[in-house]
């Protein structure tokens, strides 16, 4: 969020709701319902994605300042080509929406504020699944008035995941490990996407299940025949650098044995995580041969 929008949160949610409440007629009618909204305004990353797959431009009254960043969204192009907001309620009145779709990380006071209001809004939940992609995926899509536009993304994301089912890569032990160090545990879209492709996710193994913090040590005694690195905001420098290009990672994996998974991918869930995990399978079969090799200190991890 912008550095003042804190200190306009307050005077923006005063300012909708004396509006909204006290302005002349044509100014402070809140909108009706509609079936098939023609102004929406997305206030969530994840939903901003699913909008912007689901419909037009022209229906699309804003979505996040975050959707046009390629280094977390899949829809940066598209984003480019609608308005943005700021999770703030002055947002509202400037952009007039007839249908707010909000998430669980959407600024609380504008929230509260919307449905003190009875304003069209609905509230979308998070994604760790491909079940929950579905789920999610329907909600929004029945919300916009585009149920068969959504049947039809999800039918695609069950057809390539039917494939990948039938045509995985070879079952390597593979390990999400990047700035956080070991990522990919259980019940998130990056391990999901992972077993999707065919991995065998050591996240979820002794020593390195919850294991919290980027420790080579612990990389090497897990010994994983791949490393599957997707930094967040790889363009904005950080010590977090330093754990992908420690010396051990570069002399044992180094590109050979290095897979790029970008954080768009898994960030939110939208039907577009099956191309993930077909991209992350071809990734692995490309790799294949110089992940059979074993590296000098795997035993028989591997």
């Amino acid at each position: 969020m912008r550095r003042a929008a804190a200190p306009r949160l307050l005077a923006g949610s005063l300012a909708v709701a004396l509006c909204l409440t006290g302005c002349g007629a044509a100014d402070r009618a809140i909108p009706a319902p509609t079936a098939r909204p023609m102004r929406v305004m997305s206030m969530n990353l994840c939903t901003d994605q699913l909008v912007l797959a689901l419909l037009p431009p022209e229906r699309i009254a804003s979505v996040t300042w975050l959707a046009r960043d390629p280094g977390s969204s899949l829809m940066a192009a598209q984003a480019q080509k609608v308005g943005v907001n700021y999770g703030l309620a002055e947002d509202v009145i400037e952009q007039r929406p007839d249908l707010v779709i909000a998430g669980s990380f959407t600024t609380p006071a504008t929230r509260g504020m919307l449905k003190r209001l009875h304003y069209p809004m609905i509230e979308a939940g998070f994604a760790s699944s491909f079940d929950d992609v579905r789920a999610l995926t329907r909600q929004i899509a029945a919300a916009v008035g585009e149920k068969a536009r959504g049947e039809a993304m999800i039918a695609r994301m069950d057809r390539t995941l039917a494939e990948l089912a039938r045509d995985p890569a070879p079952k390597l032990r593979i390990a999400s490990w990047d700035r956080i160090g070991f990522s990919a545990a259980k019940g998130t879209l990056q391990d999901a996407i992972l077993e999707a492709a065919g991995a065998r996710n050591i996240a979820n193994e002794p020593p390195a299940t919850s294991y919290g913090k980027p420790d080579a040590e612990v990389l090497l005694k897990t010994a994983p025949a791949l490393l599957v690195q997707g930094s967040p905001y790889a363009h904005e420098p950080s010590l977090g650098d330093l754990v992908e290009q420690h010396r051990v990672v570069r002399r044992y994996w180094g590109k050979d044995r290095m897979l790029t998974m970008p954080q768009a991918y898994y960030a939110c869930g939208t039907p577009q995580i099956a191309d993930a995990a077909v991209a992350l399978r071809d990734q692995m079969r490309r790799a294949a041969a110089a992940a059979r090799a074993p590296l000098p200190f795997a035993g028989r991890a591997q």
